[in-house]
């Protein structure tokens, strides 16, 4: 026989609950402390993501600075030493900028990488800077000489 008292249907419902169970409760405030910390490390993630990016597109500008300064040397302009420091120390705030985004997975790839091209504008930089403070450089008045050696029997 089925007890329809609803005073006993509550008092059934409430033994058999969960939120009773102190066991139960700590298994879902683990899951809420775990979603959190989900939350947590994917905003972090995010916010890794923006920052390389940030500094991606400064990099971007800076790329294209190094590459005029590649034309004017290469085609034997001659190129104030100021104009080799400047992108030199901004590529170096770059550098820094990264040095200080913390990053885990895709995100730490990413900066890595940003790195690495950093380090390669900054050589392209200093190479453009001693070709051009090298005055033998320009490739026109330049002297190729060439020893011919002599060969004696023996």
């Amino acid at each position: 026989m089925i007890n329809s008292d609803p005073a006993h249907c509550t008092a059934q419902l409430s033994s058999h609950s969960s939120f009773d169970n102190p066991a139960s409760k700590e298994k879902m405030t683990n899951t809420k402390d775990n979603k959190v910390e989900e939350v947590k490390e994917s905003e972090e993630i995010s916010k890794a993501f923006a920052a390389v990016a940030g500094v991606r597109k400064e990099v971007d500008k800076l790329s294209e600075r190094v590459a005029a300064l590649e034309v004017a040397v290469n085609s034997g302009t001659k190129v104030t030493d100021e104009e080799f420091v400047v992108p030199a120390e901004l590529l170096m705030r770059e550098l820094l900028k990264l040095d200080g985004i913390g990053a885990e997975g895709e995100a730490r790839l990413q900066r890595k990488a940003e790195v690495r091209r950093i380090q390669k504008y900054h050589e392209t930089l200093d190479k453009l800077k001693t070709i051009n403070s090298n005055p033998f450089s320009d490739k026109h008045k330049a002297v190729s000489v060439t020893t011919n050696w002599e060969t004696f029997d023996s």
